[in-house]
């Protein structure tokens, strides 16, 4: 299968999902952390060095103090010259909601994850980046095990998934989920069959960007690919040729499973990078997002490289909007209402107290975000680390570059 070389080009729309999203991101982990403080307020020199686990390319201070709708600032109890802070009404109804919403469904976006692997078994670490974007809480690694033992294991710092209680539709991929629903009475197991066959192979839903579509080597090159058999994310590829195009279709097909577990359909590449070796990726895996791009979107937003999946969006909005997903537009409205009036900012939140029994924040959606690095910390991200049996330098891409 011929390749063809295309330019990257900017979607200002989603990289202002990218800025918005980074921004909830980082007052969603802050929210969660001095939630789990035993005795607010916490001193603003405590917070100073989440800055890089956050992302935040200026001081935590400044970003507390430019959202008093979610975080108030009151003198430390000792000593009172140093700037302390404790949560809102509001962000206590939202942490609520963001509770609920995330015990939905996250305990299956896990098991999926793990399913993607090698071994059926990640280090905790390698999936603390991702907690955000899983929607997981922040005491996975102990809640999950005890909730569905049967289900999940921690051993060795190491979350294992047992492959003979998992549930029976678990291992079918998005993209056969959509195609089964669009075909009558087909089954996953007959939509993954070879070019020869009567049915044709699973096709990736394509956006390019404005001026690709219309190119005739770019249709006959996605044509070629889209005659390859399709292989699932979830079947085993040992013997499939890491060379060959099959395997390159199989990786996009992993990927783009992979963000579909997203909540926001997005992740950073780094969080990848740490999963690569467990998901078969090759070492110079940015090359297939920037080959594809009529499947996935390539960002520098944020001074950070994002990976979206387009599919995931239209016109600006989630296609597929997760019960979580809507709690964060809240958080995201709280944040912004903050900005626009400061102290007065609380008396213009519409509460609507009966909803749910925990409350409902609405407003819109725009909001400018911040930028944020690669780092992640163990205390910010937060996670307890219990093993079951009871005992408790990223390289770069090189040439990975558009």
């Amino acid at each position: 299968m011929q390749k063809v070389r295309l330019k990257w080009v900017k979607n200002r729309g989603l990289d202002h999902l990218i800025d918005r999203t980074t921004s909830v991101r980082a007052s969603c982990l802050l929210l969660d952390y001095l939630a789990r403080q035993p005795s607010p307020p916490v001193p603003a020199r405590a917070l100073a060095r989440f800055q890089k686990p956050l992302g935040l390319t200026f001081p935590v201070l400044r970003f507390l103090r430019r959202h008093p709708t979610l975080f108030t600032e009151q003198p430390h109890p000792r000593f009172p010259s140093l700037p302390a802070f404790s949560l809102t009404t509001a962000s206590d109804i939202l942490l609520a909601r963001l509770a609920r919403a995330s015990a939905v469904d996250s305990h299956l976006r896990l098991a999926r994850l793990l399913l993607l692997t090698r071994s059926r078994s990640l280090p905790l670490a390698s999936i603390l980046p991702l907690r955000f974007d899983l929607g997981l809480p922040y005491d996975f690694a102990s809640s999950f095990p005890s909730a569905h033992p049967d289900l999940f294991a921690v051993s060795n710092n190491h979350i294992s998934l047992s492959t003979s209680s998992l549930p029976e539709d678990i291992a079918i991929s998005s993209l056969q989920r959509r195609h089964a629903e669009a075909i009558t009475g087909a089954t996953y197991r007959a939509l993954s069959r070879s070019p020869s066959s009567s049915n044709a192979p699973l096709a990736f839903p394509m956006r390019f960007p404005r001026g690709y579509g219309g190119m005739k080597k770019v249709k006959a090159w996605m044509e070629d690919f889209h005659r390859l058999p399709y292989i699932s994310p979830y079947d085993d590829a040992s013997g499939i040729d890491p060379d060959s195009d099959i395997y390159e279709k199989r990786n996009i097909g992993l990927l783009h499973e992979l963000l579909g577990l997203m909540v926001h359909k997005m992740v950073r590449r780094n969080a990848i990078r740490l999963l690569r070796e467990e998901l078969g990726l090759p070492h110079k895996f940015t090359r297939l997002f920037t080959r594809y791009p009529g499947v996935f979107y390539l960002s520098l937003k944020c001074k950070t490289t994002t990976l979206v999946l387009r599919e995931g969006y239209e016109r600006g909005k989630l296609v597929e909007q997760h019960p979580l997903a809507t709690v964060r537009e809240k958080v995201h409205y709280v944040m912004r209402t903050g900005v626009l009036y400061r102290g007065k900012g609380l008396s213009k939140l519409v509460l609507d107290e009966d909803d749910d029994e925990e409350g409902t924040l609405d407003g819109d959606n725009e909001f400018k975000g911040y930028g944020m690095d690669e780092d992640a910390d163990v205390e910010c991200f937060g996670m307890e680390i219990v093993d079951n049996d009871g005992s408790g330098n990223e390289d770069d891409d090189e040439g990975d570059g558009y």
